[in-house]
């Protein structure tokens, strides 16, 4: 069975559409959250996903939306958009990110957001990669909130090594090995690369696909400009950052 893994969404209608027109009929959709904030559509995106989706959880910009939970921490430009996304987000979007868990686990993987147990904490190098190793004895973590394509693997002898997938590419799991992959982001890269990102996982193969794809970035900034979003949510979709 072959999985398409997304996340950090953000509202951007144009590179969802995009990304779901890559997937095949039989892939199973999962989600790692933040599927509003920041952009301009998180109706559409919401409800897209919800339409498709194998499981989904819940991101932080999720939490917020709902409840004001943890827009505290939010920069400025956060939580304008978060704010704004509060006045346009529809009840039947509420009612079912409402319903969500903060983490879906199955034998062979953990989904959440940021990290497990902490779900909202950032991994941005090996002390936070061992943390998440330690918190779960899930085979493979799935990750998202950094928006940052790489992965963490977690060799028998301890030791973790790491890399960064900006540009794409495989990864074959060694079953005697543990991993933390972070897919990307769908809606608002920041690893340098503005190109959006996904992953395939294949269970049978046993290989994790970095998907990376151009989408319409241009319309996007014109809708986040009409909807006088913070013009930062606009420039760095073109640098990626």
């Amino acid at each position: 069975m072959r999985f398409a893994i997304i996340s950090d969404v953000h509202g951007n209608l144009e590179s969802l559409r995009t990304a779901f027109a890559l997937l095949e009929s039989e892939d199973r959709l999962l989600c790692l959250g933040d599927m509003v904030g920041y952009g301009p559509n998180p109706n559409e995106c919401v409800e897209m996903i919800r339409d498709r989706s194998y499981a989904t959880v819940l991101g932080n910009h999720d939490v917020a939306a709902i409840d004001n939970f943890g827009i505290e921490y939010f920069n400025p430009a956060a939580r304008a958009a978060i704010e704004w996304t509060q006045t346009v987000i529809n009840d039947g979007v509420k009612e079912w990110l409402n319903g969500l868990s903060y983490e879906v686990r199955v034998p062979e993987y953990l989904m959440v957001h940021g990290a497990p147990v902490n779900y909202f904490e950032y991994i941005m190098d090996k002390r936070g990669a061992q943390r998440a190793f330690s918190n779960t004895d899930a085979p493979i973590i799935f990750v998202g909130h950094s928006h940052i394509a790489e992965y963490y693997k977690l060799e028998s002898d301890g030791s973790i090594a790491h890399a960064h997938m900006q540009h794409g590419g495989d990864l074959w799991i060694d079953p005697k090995a543990r991993y933390l992959i972070n897919v990307g982001s769908v809606g608002q890269p920041r690893d340098l690369n503005p190109e959006a990102a996904f992953v395939f996982y294949d269970d049978v193969t046993r290989v994790v696909e970095w998907v990376r794809y151009p989408y319409a970035i241009a319309e996007v900034q014109q809708k986040i400009h009409a909807c006088h979003l913070p013009e930062t949510l606009a420039t760095r979709l073109d640098s990626g950052r």
